[in-house]
């Protein structure tokens, strides 16, 4: 009822690449039914692990139709964007990191900020090396500022969730909101399938539609304006202050952002948000010396406009265009029974709700509160 996708990677590969777009709602949940989800979440994930192990826990999260199934049977709305910090929330609360060697970290708003204490905390409790705990927190820096930044899809980062396991395994969960449009969206990344931060780094993209212009610095076709800006960069501010001048108030740049035969029309939000340059972090970064982008995006103070700044002039100047295609491949819906806008993808969904009901039926839970589970998950099977 209601989930579906539009397509798969492959028909071997069930784990889909995505963002996931969701109505943003406001309110709480109530202390009766919080106090019910972390008690049920707690049974869950302790069989889980028990079952699969710790690595197959951290990999589910980072599936979008797991996840969306497992807030569904905790007892929360799958089209509510409070489903992501709720269902966090629930399993950071219920997950004893000594008992089952996972932990949850960060959070929602001022507590996404605690994230590397708490990734510090959490190492010492499941026995990490400080490199790897290093690893973990540039990890989280990097998710972070690859979706504010490097992805510019009108979406601010509001939650960042990472969850970590004994043996180094992580996923992050991330969310980011459009007020104006009430919507919300969904970024889901997997440690393992991580080879690089800046190419293609997500595990999970799914979206209830495509946008038409998204600069994407991480699509693979973005390759050669990547390259381009690290080596503006490294050219020192200098060089580049006296290109951009000459460019401000041009003809060529009222296209690059309007639109033109060559390059098509720039969204609104790219009129609304004029580009800009930080000269004192271009400063450190040509102090720094960056061997690539990815260690351009994690120097402080490169942030969204800077970026937009240099890939404008990484196209007008150099001709290394950028992508503006959203990276969405998959699709949460309103609707999808009737096949509107997409069939229901009953093999990806069957697969989740089928984990979830061995688990639950292994968990230390009364009949009752079992059967109330079970029929929560079937209610949101395709038929």
């Amino acid at each position: 009822m209601y989930i579906c996708a539009s397509e798969y990677l492959s028909t071997t590969e069930m784990r889909p690449r995505g963002i996931a777009d969701l109505p943003l709602h406001r309110g709480g949940v109530p202390e009766w039914l919080a106090k019910r989800m972390v008690k049920l979440a707690r049974a869950i994930v302790r069989v889980l692990v028990e079952e699969y192990g710790r690595r197959e826990f951290v990999e589910r999260i980072s599936d979008p139709f797991w996840f969306q199934a497992l807030g569904n049977v905790l007892g929360f709305d799958w089209h509510s964007s409070g489903l992501t910090t709720v269902v966090t929330a629930v399993l950071k609360t219920a997950i004893d990191p000594r008992e089952m060697g996972i932990a949850v970290c960060g959070g929602k708003g001022a507590a996404s900020l605690r994230t590397p204490r708490e990734l510090e905390r959490v190492g010492e409790l499941l026995g990490l090396s400080t490199s790897r705990v290093e690893e973990l927190k540039r990890a989280s820096v990097l998710a972070a500022k690859v979706d504010n930044a490097a992805v510019q899809d009108g979406y601010s980062l509001y939650h960042h969730a990472v969850i970590v396991a004994e043996g180094g395994y992580w996923a992050i969960v991330q969310q980011g909101m459009r007020p104006e449009e009430k919507s919300a969206r969904r970024y889901h990344w997997l440690g393992e399938l991580v080879s690089s931060f800046v190419e293609e780094p997500h595990s999970s993209i799914v979206g209830d539609r495509r946008h038409e212009e998204v600069l994407d610095m991480t699509a693979r076709e973005s390759g050669g304006a990547r390259r381009a800006c690290v080596d503006l960069v490294r050219d020192g501010p200098w060089r580049l202050r006296p290109v951009l001048a000459r460019l401000e108030g041009s003809a060529t740049l009222d296209e690059w952002l309007g639109g033109s035969p060559r390059v098509p029309r720039r969204v609104d939000k790219y009129l609304r948000m004029p580009w800009r340059i930080n000269w004192r972090a271009l400063k450190r970064a040509y102090e720094i010396q960056p061997r690539d982008y990815e260690e351009l995006l994690g120097i402080r103070g490169i942030g969204p406009s800077t970026v937009r700044g240099l890939a404008l002039v990484a196209e007008l100047i150099y001709g290394e265009e950028p992508s503006w295609r959203d990276p969405v491949k998959f699709s949460f819906a309103f609707g999808g029974k009737d096949g509107v806008p997409f069939p229901v993808d009953r093999k990806a969904m069957d697969e989740a709700i089928q984990f979830l009901e061995e688990s639950i039926k292994m968990a230390e839970l009364g009949y009752r509160e079992r059967v109330e589970a079970l029929k929560r998950l079937r209610a949101y099977a395709p038929r």
